[in-house]
């Protein structure tokens, strides 16, 4: 029985069972093959009803339109047995800045960080709508060269921006993001301006709401300049209108998923960007571009308003300049919003100091020393942490099958976008090979339930033996995109940093991952800050033609 002829009993585009062939044992044992299965001629037979009942189940859900805003009834819980999560709250405190002058060309803050904006905004020596104007300029400028910029939200800015100098004249200053332009990857919900997830079939949707993101910034007074390129539906960099560009190496991609966001924030297009990670997401295309990222621990920041590819995986962070940009960034968007049922609420604690030497910090061995790509840089980072006065500890991860945990997100993904698959319209994808969305839904469609629920228990263990793991390290440090960390720790829920750390022989950036305990992201920046400090490639940004 040709393959051909068992599709419909598992993906069939049809609502009508009586419109389909009647099931034969023969259509069963073919599809055995696709799940790793054998029964024998009775079995088979004894099960033809109950499929059949299966399949009027199958038709009768598929009847119902289901958004992709709907969750499923089923929630994550990264928390390991035993946990207790921390409740004390301490004041939010981030470094002196010092003096911070205005260059002769306003073009020349464009790379400044958030708390050297915020100083020239909040001393009044530049407004929130000159800089704002100075941002909107090179995005239109440059802004197609990268192709890293889906919708200028120009009204808004300026609307946005005229009323933050008017609060701050007034003495009425929110803090450090009142004023800074920012840009957001474009599955961010924004009330009245359309929010495409860089697809061809949703590149005209409009979305009547703004994302719990979008409103916390609007909030803290951030002006938002910019719905920024991701690759479409959340894979790599490759988006309807293009492929967002490596600021540093034009000819090379910036990488994905959050492409617009990390390379808008390496040019200095925006101040920082808001970006979204499922398995490397905004670790990944800061590497590329050079830019600093925040993963945070899942269950941090509501995902109200966002695209949503895995319910289980999804987490929404800040890409910046610097390490203190991402920490202020998370400050004004952690937090449970009383929609979004996978958030815990457990405050974000950060103070720039800390004592290195008490610290316990681990590092992946086995992906340096199996590292070509980038070794040299890897081991520099090691040690410069050495030279700090860190202790590092060679730790492995749990011995676990990891990489074939990904059948969750395929699993995930293909429920989220079922619609576009039976309907057709995946054809309309501009990626149409084999590692690419349309091909992944279909094949997902074929992960037996059964094999979906046995590895999220495998996912428990899995949780269960990270937690002893980081019982002996307050945070590690791992090559970014090396082995199995990065799925691992996305999995788990863990939060990471992503800094540069060196440049290639071709002058492209490097970077370097810490990542740290659940709900620790405090820790885990201030650490990544000191490091930053040290070293300071972030300092340098890439040359773009005038």
């Amino acid at each position: 029985m040709k393959i051909a002829l068992i599709v419909f009993s598992l993906a069939a585009v049809t609502t009508s069972v009586l419109a389909q062939p009647k099931l034969t044992k023969q259509m069963v044992a073919g599809a055995e093959s696709l799940i790793g299965l054998q029964f024998n001629d009775a079995k088979r037979d004894s099960m033809l009803d109950d499929l059949t009942d299966q399949l009027s189940s199958y038709a009768a859900l598929r009847a119902i339109s289901i958004p992709n805003s709907i969750p499923p009834a089923i929630l994550f819980n990264p928390i390991p047995s035993g946990a207790t999560l921390p409740s004390k709250k301490v004041l939010f405190k981030t470094s002196p800045v010092g003096k911070v002058a205005l260059p002769p060309r306003l073009d020349d803050v464009a790379s400044y960080s958030i708390g050297q904006l915020a100083q020239l905004i909040r001393t009044r020596k530049i407004t929130s709508l000159q800089l704002t104007k100075m941002y909107l300029d090179r995005l239109k400028h440059y802004g197609p060269t990268l192709e890293c910029v889906i919708t200028l939200t120009e009204s808004l800015a300026v609307a946005q921006a005229a009323r933050a100098d008017k609060e701050i004249a007034a003495g009425k200053y929110r803090g450090p993001l009142h004023g800074i332009p920012y840009g957001a990857k474009d599955l961010l919900a924004t009330k009245g301006i359309r929010t495409t997830w860089g697809s061809v079939p949703f590149k005209h949707q409009v979305i009547d709401e703004d994302a719990t993101v979008i409103k916390r910034l609007e909030n803290a007074g951030a002006v938002l300049v910019a719905k920024l390129t991701m690759g479409e539906l959340a894979w790599g960099d490759v988006w309807f209108g293009g492929k967002t560009r490596n600021p540093w190496k034009l000819d090379q991609g910036s990488s994905g998923s959050s492409a617009g966001s990390a390379a808008a924030t390496a040019a200095g297009l925006v101040a920082f960007s808001i970006g979204t990670e499922t398995w490397g997401s905004i670790v990944s295309p800061s590497n590329r571009c050079g830019a600093t990222g925040l993963r945070p621990t899942y269950g941090r920041v509501s995902r109200t308003g966002a695209m949503a590819l895995s319910w289980s995986m999804d987490k929404i962070g800040p890409i910046c300049r610097t390490v203190e940009d991402c920490a202020i960034v998370f400050n004004a968007i952690c937090g449970p919003d009383g929609i979004d049922q996978t958030l815990y609420d457990v405050p974000f604690n950060y103070s720039p100091s800390i004592n290195l030497k008490k610290l316990r910090v681990g590092y992946l061995k086995s992906d340096f020393d199996s590292l070509t790509a980038g070794k040299s840089q890897a081991d520099a980072t090691l040690a410069t942490l050495r030279s700090m006065g860190v202790q590092l500890v060679p730790i492995d991860l749990p011995a676990l099958p990891i990489e074939h945990l990904h059948i969750i997100l395929g699993a995930e993904a293909a429920a989220a976008f079922d619609e576009l698959t039976r309907s057709g319209k995946d054809s309309l994808l501009v990626r149409q090979i084999k590692n690419a969305w349309p091909n992944s839904f279909r094949a997902s469609r074929f992960i037996p339930a059964v094999e979906y629920i046995q590895a999220n228990r495998v996912r428990f263990m899995l949780i269960q033996q990270m937690a002893q793991l980081m019982k002996q390290v307050d945070l590690y440090v791992a090559p970014s995109v090396e082995g199995n960390n990065s799925l691992l720790t996305n999995l788990t829920g863990h939060p990471c940093v992503v800094v540069p750390n060196g440049f290639t022989e071709e002058n492209t950036p490097t970077s370097i991952t810490f990542i740290g305990n659940l709900f620790d992201e405090g820790t885990l920046l201030t650490f990544a800050k000191k490091y930053q400090d040290a070293t300071g490639f972030h300092l340098k940004h890439p040359t773009l033609e005038k």
